[in-house]
């Protein structure tokens, strides 16, 4: 049995929030569908479900490597489906919650066998990237894979790094395997539920007032923390996640006080609403979804309906 639902939305949409509510109500396990969740030390920054919270309620994929490690889609899709097993098998119904577009496609789509990860080329790539600068490096890119570049903006290091290592490996364009069905094919939801708002502003403001309230709750300290281990850098996946890119470089600055706490807020802010932007893209090409709004307090219990609809029975 392969059943689940799904509940996503662009970030600042309450996904978490609703998610908590579903699983308070009906026998649901979550598994995060969120790239920077599965790195422990990051957990302000990350809007981290609490201890507290994760006691309650059984998560998955959250805190699974050290912020030096590497996590791809590819084995998101192969862990994702293990519990996806393990929850039916348990009696309860799995609800993937967030907003890592590129693992949900992996999982209902598939793809193919991504190459593991050859650190000489990628340690080739960086040093490239820093002596050349990545824009060149995204021009070569869209000489050998167009549609991977087209969708990749010129300074998008992590990205850029990645398409150009699979290139080098294999011969074959990033494309190819993401638009490849895998051996095993893909897993399709009960049901996706998305959560959208009607107005660009109501999510703006969520956006803006999330950042704020991370940085009281000492984003800063926890970035100084990863920063003083020493064996991180800013090319690393885990520190190119939104809002610590953002706080690497004004740190990296020598910014301090309230100019730091400024600059981190306004680039950090910006950064998060290109990321809804494109997780807004993602979702539209979704035409399976069921949109719901994101904005409308009734939504919550719309939810819990859907969820108890496809499976999920009461606690």
């Amino acid at each position: 049995m392969n059943r689940w639902v799904g509940l996503v939305g662009p970030t600042a949409s309450g996904k978490s929030g609703i998610g908590l509510m579903v699983a308070h109500k009906l026998a649901v396990e979550i598994v995060s569908v969120d790239s920077a969740l599965v790195y422990r030390g990051m957990d302000i920054g990350t809007a981290k479900p609490t201890a507290r919270q994760r006691e309650q309620i059984p998560h998955h994929l959250i805190d699974l490597m050290e912020p030096t490690d590497r996590y791809s889609a590819a084995r998101f899709a192969s862990d994702a489906r293990q519990l996806i097993r393990d929850i039916n098998a348990r009696g309860r119904l799995p609800l993937l919650l967030g907003g890592t577009m590129l693992y949900l496609k992996a999982l209902m789509d598939g793809l193919d066998a991504m190459p593991s990860t050859d650190p000489s080329v990628r340690d080739a790539l960086i040093a490239e990237g820093r002596s050349r600068g990545w824009p060149a490096l995204h021009e070569e890119l869209r000489v050998v894979d167009p549609i991977t570049a087209e969708r990749l903006k010129p300074n998008d290091a992590q990205r850029i790094q990645r398409a150009l290592e699979v290139w080098r490996q294999t011969g074959r364009p990033l494309s190819s395997f993401h638009t490849a069905a895998s051996a095993s094919g893909g897993l399709q939801p009960c049901a996706l539920i998305s959560l959208e708002p009607r107005e660009r502003a109501w999510l703006h403001e969520r956006i803006a007032l999330r950042f704020d309230y991370m940085l009281d709750e000492g984003f800063l300290d926890e970035m100084q923390t990863l920063r003083a281990r020493g064996d991180l850098h800013p090319d690393l996946p885990s520190m190119r996640c939104v809002g610590y890119r953002q706080a690497w470089e004004a740190l990296e600055a020598g910014l301090q006080g309230q100019a730091l706490r400024q600059a981190v807020l306004e680039t950090g802010v910006a950064a998060t609403r290109q990321l809804a932007k494109r997780q807004l893209t993602w979702l539209r090409s979704m035409p399976s979804r069921q949109v719901l709004d994101a904005q409308d307090p009734a939504t919550a219990d719309a939810v819990v309906r859907l969820v108890a609809a496809h499976g999920g029975v009461p606690c």
